[in-house]
């Protein structure tokens, strides 16, 4: 499990500022280089973003263009910061602060709080749910855990977007929120909220963002003070930001220019609590003079994972939708995503354990596999699933890597090792660094095989897998490395939450797999009621239900494996189906839902008064054309069938079924996968056209003569709707 390309685990830093800019391609290169003025960094899924601005900041520094100590770079969470900070130390740029907004506000709130207000910082609670619960009791409202949960979620969307418990009621119905509980009585659970915070002397998550945006209007002063340490803005994930986060940064960058934001409107997933993409969308409107550079070079992604996703958001409708990318791979061709359906969840539970199985049997690593579902809750039925069929997992929760006991218990008895390992018996057999992590670790639980089953002895031992892995990988890179040398490495990715690999499928949500990839994709649940969600009513709902689908669609490097089951218990009755989403995508089904506007090429457009004009530079081909709805083909498959994937198909279905089933029965027997007979695409084509003869059918993109040789005749007279000698066509 990686947060973005494969790379060397421990490269060499770059000996000089242009050795920085070495392997990057024309328009992350633009990025890096673009070190003036306002820049937006539209960057489709998998087109390496992160790369791009940590290029572009080791860039500035190096070349001593930026100091290191004047650049913030912002993003939403710890383990994002942490990987920017690592890659900027790998490219020498380590005095560069990579924090979240709560972490960097928090920081000048301690700061500062003394000077603007006097006296210590109120106590910051980690969790708010037991003071709503005593503000309910106090407003004699009774909430059950469910509703205590989801009124604390209605506080902390009304603080993101700065609203007053007065204005609740009005702000929610404006954002078409489904409030929990009556308006009136959020409202007054909220004012409760922040009377029993002023009493106690404390405050909230929001409420440090809510403090330093005050402070910073109140005491230009302070402001001013802030304003002169930093002098360079990136702010990564922007189609994430709140409208509290963007005061904070219109604060802090006052009446300069000198920003560089980078997201995808396709990527809003988010918005439930605050989130919104406008301040990206609108970047240009605010900033005339900005450059725009659109990745559309998908590095992540097979080309027919991203035929998916581009599918998936062509069908899309909103602004989001106006402004989509339409993503290039750049990778090999891979295999056709594969479609399943279960008769109950149990069933599809048990399926994708099973598949897993033979991959790690195959050889594909446990760490390069995952499991997305929509809701926490499907999590325990795979956990089971995949303990039962002996193989290793981890759950992606919140609790940071180097935070767990048993890895802090780790790190101190490898430090120990580290100075005194010459008097421990433990060390005397060990010959080399991986030997020496191993007999360590061995006396705090780690043994070569995994203990059987799941749960904390099994999550124990998997922190302590992950350290072993990466000591091997460490002396790979840096033969001769000490454990002293190990020591510090991991006290240095203690300090950037940069975690090691834990070897195991990864179980997660879609929410929290954004930002992570894997070999093979596992997407369950894709069913209407889970995927769109039962709860999501409105059409921007279900716009960001597609989005979320889409990002775990581009979680995948090459396998893909999307599945869904008929009934939730077996015996159940059968009456769930695939969720609209996939309509017109998955093969034998029809698009419902129209298509969006927008997409198109990469590029780079330099804002009115900047260098270079006002030209858009794209790269120059002989456009394939939709022979539907005339939109330009940039798809391997679209241009198979040289129409769009969702436009109206005039395929004889009964014909691609027995097709289908023709080409089982042949990769049956070659012992190869069905896509090495003819790809969906190709017998796609082949059922729209019919082909009554074999000039029609090698016209057909995908037959070739060598496939027209050995399987022409068959397909011609499946076309012709003959019966084939020896039942070949159905087996």
């Amino acid at each position: 499990m990686t947060a973005a390309t494969h790379s060397t685990l421990f490269p060499q830093v770059p000996d000089t500022a242009d050795a920085v800019l070495d392997g990057l391609d024309p328009e992350q290169r633009e990025v890096a280089t673009a070190l003036h003025g306002p820049v937006c960094v539209l960057a489709g899924a998998g087109t390496g973003k992160t790369r791009a601005i940590t290029h572009r900041i080791a860039y500035g520094v190096r070349a001593g263009i930026l100091q290191p100590s004047s650049v913030l770079a912002v993003t939403f969470t710890n383990r994002a910061a942490g990987e920017m900070r690592g890659r900027l130390r790998q490219l020498g740029a380590g005095g560069v602060q990579a924090r979240t907004f709560h972490s960097a506000a928090l920081r000048q709130l301690q700061y500062f709080w003394p000077k603007a207000v006097g006296g210590g910082l109120p106590r910051l609670i980690d969790r708010k749910i037991q003071l709503v619960a005593d503000a309910a009791a106090a407003c004699r409202i009774r909430l059950d855990r469910g509703e205590l949960r989801d009124v604390t979620a209605e506080i902390e969307w009304s603080k993101v977007t700065q609203t007053i418990p007065a204005d609740y009621a009005a702000a929610a119905a404006k954002a078409g929120r489904e409030a929990p509980r009556d308006p009136a009585e959020i409202a007054q659970l909220y004012s409760a909220y922040e009377d029993l915070k002023r009493d106690r002397a404390v405050i909230d998550f929001e409420d440090v963002l809510l403090l330093t945006v005050a402070i910073l209007q109140d005491r230009h002063d302070i402001a001013e003070q802030v304003r002169s340490q930093y002098q360079h803005f990136v702010v990564d994930e922007y189609q994430d930001v709140s409208p509290l986060q963007q005061r904070l940064l219109e604060l802090w960058l006052g009446e300069r220019d000198s920003l560089c934001v980078v997201g995808d409107a396709s990527q809003t997933i988010y918005s439930f609590t605050g989130a919104t993409p406008d301040h990206l969308l609108d970047f240009r409107g605010r900033h005339p003079g900005a450059t725009v550079v659109k990745l559309v070079r998908d590095y992540r992604s097979s080309p027919q994972v991203v035929h998916l996703a581009n599918g998936l958001l062509a069908q899309a409708r909103g602004r989001a939708a106006e402004h989509r990318l339409e993503l290039i791979s750049q990778r090999a061709p891979g295999p056709e995503p594969v479609y399943a359906e279960y008769t109950d969840e149990p069933a599809e539970a048990e399926g994708a354990a099973r598949r897993i199985r033979d991959l790690i049997a195959s050889g594909v690593p446990a760490g390069e596999i995952a499991i997305l579902f929509r809701t926490n809750s499907q999590s325990e039925i795979y956990e089971q699933a995949l303990a039962d069929a002996g193989v290793p997992y981890q759950l992606r929760g919140a609790e940071r890597f180097f935070d767990r006991p048993e890895v802090r218990r780790a790190g101190a008895a490898l430090r120990a090792a580290a100075r005194f390992g010459g008097n421990d018996s433990l060390l005397d057999d060990a010959v080399d660094l991986p030997s020496q992590v191993r007999a360590v670790l061995s006396g705090e639980g780690w043994t070569s095989q995994p203990p059987a089953g799941s749960g904390a002895v099994r999550e124990r031992w998997e922190s302590l897998a992950a350290l072993v892995h990466l000591a091997q990988d460490f002396a790979a890179a840096k033969p001769g490395a000490t454990l002293g040398d190990l020591v510090a490495e991991l006290d240095e990715r203690a300090s950037a939450q940069h975690a090691p690999t834990v070897q195991g499928v990864t179980l997660a949500s879609l929410h929290s797999s954004k930002g992570l990839e894997w070999d093979v994709v596992f997407l369950v649940g894709v069913a209407e009621g889970m995927m769109p969600i039962t709860y999501a009513k409105t059409d921007e709902q279900i716009e960001e239900e597609r989005r979320l689908l889409y990002v775990g669609v581009t979680r995948a490097r090459e396998h893909l494996l999307v599945s869904w089951a008929l009934s939730r218990s077996p015996g159940g009755r059968p009456n769930r189906r695939p969720s609209r989403f996939l309509d017109g995508l998955r093969p034998g089904s029809v698009a419902t839902s129209g298509r969006g506007s927008g997409g198109g090429p990469g590029g780079i457009e330099r804002g009115v008064g900047s260098s270079g004009g006002t030209a858009v530079r794209r790269r120059s081909r002989t456009p394939a054309r939709c022979r539907v709805c005339g939109r330009t083909l940039t798809d391997a498959g679209e241009m198979k069938l040289m129409r769009c994937e969702g436009c109206p198909s005039d395929m004889d279905e009964g014909l691609y079924e027995r097709l289908r089933e023709w080409r089982a029965v042949q990769a049956q027997r070659s012992g190869q996968p069905a896509f090495c007979v003819f790809t969906d695409k190709t017998l796609m084509a082949i059922a729209e056209s019919a082909p009554d003869d074999e000039g029609e059918l090698a016209r057909i993109p995908g037959v070739g003569v060598r496939k027209l040789n050995r399987f022409g005749a068959d397909v011609l007279a499946i076309c012709a709707g003959q019966e084939l000698a020896g039942g070949d066509e159905g087996g």
